[in-house]
């Protein structure tokens, strides 16, 4: 799930809150070209109001039609399928012939929407499980790594929450651009920081801080394929330890911050007291971030996560 679409939630919970009524669509299939990818979500309140996004604004366009028709008055979940056909894609807008399936969901107590706004409040990954008969949401927690909606003839399974992980070692003002857009891109987002100066200043609203020492916070992080790791001390002290055990996990994506006559000296010193080997050195991405000339701290938190989701994606990119 994208922040996006946890935006949708919280709208539609916003909205139920006004005792209005809502329906959520989520993309389940998808043939050809599509705007938007398997599990986005849009929310249509009763006057026409719109949150999220599914199409262009055609589809869109179609639901505020149908609920002013009185034809989205569903009592229970609804699958409504678009662009079968080239004049259905026409109007409809989806590129290249595309089709799209889209279950229409009614709201209401039984849809258990504040309970899921709760649990991924506090960082959980949560299963969300929709009785297609009868419209009543179950909660369970969900694995990491399980990201498939899935769709049968009786329920509709969706995962919510951060897919990605985030751990930054430090708790400087780098570090909150950082967080805030890694948020907005979907991760979720420990900071590490023992230093009593800079840990008891720091408070991000979704952000867990964790004041152990560096190297034991990532052994204790289980580190995934789904995990960035980022150096932002400046101390060798701190970011050693955790570039030290990071560089043996299988984060995607190990930085540091600092020039490149001290990423040189770092590399030594990895390699001379820790023992590390030319190979997971060489999966240090420092100077940390892309090349896009950044000075200022927002900048330089643009251009890690710049290079954070080129790697995710296996885009060539520069380092900075």
């Amino acid at each position: 799930m994208d922040n996006l679409d946890l935006g949708v939630l919280r709208t539609a919970a916003a909205w139920r809150a006004q005792v209005r009524s809502v329906v959520l669509g989520t993309i389940t299939r998808t043939w050809g070209s599509a705007p938007r990818p398997v599990g986005s979500l849009v929310a249509v309140r009763e006057d026409g109001l719109i949150a999220g996004s599914v199409s262009g604004g055609c589809i869109e366009d179609d639901l505020v039609a149908q609920l002013r028709a009185g034809s989205l008055a569903l009592a229970r979940p609804q699958l409504l399928r678009y662009g079968v056909g080239a004049e259905e894609a026409r109007r409809f807008g989806l590129p290249c012939g595309g089709t799209l399936e889209l279950m229409l969901e009614p709201l209401g107590p039984q849809s258990a929407l504040d309970e899921l706004l709760a649990r991924l409040s506090r960082g959980e990954r949560v299963c969300r499980c929709l009785d297609l008969a009868t419209g009543v949401v179950t909660l369970s927690p969900a694995a990491r790594g399980a990201d498939t909606l899935t769709l049968t003839e009786t329920h509709l399974i969706s995962h919510h929450g951060p897919q990605w992980r985030l751990l930054v070692i430090g708790a400087g003002q780098m570090t909150d651009y950082l967080a805030q857009i890694a948020q907005a891109l979907g991760y979720g987002v420990t900071v590490c920081d023992p230093r009593e100066e800079y840990a008891e200043g720091f408070a991000l609203p979704g952000v867990t801080l964790v004041r152990a020492m560096p190297d034991d916070v990532v052994n204790a992080f289980e580190v995934d394929d789904a995990t960035a790791i980022v150096a932002l001390t400046h101390d060798p002290k701190l970011d050693d330890l955790a570039l030290m055990e990071a560089l043996r996990s299988p984060a995607f994506y190990v930085g540091a911050i600092g020039s490149r006559v001290n990423q040189a000296k770092r590399r030594a010193r990895l390699a001379e007291h820790f023992g590390l080997t030319p190979a997971e050195l060489d999966r240090l991405h420092g100077p940390v971030g892309l090349n896009i000339g950044a000075r200022t701290p927002p900048e330089i938190a643009l251009s890690i996560l710049a290079e954070m989701t080129a790697v995710r994606y296996r885009a060539a990119v520069t380092s900075a």
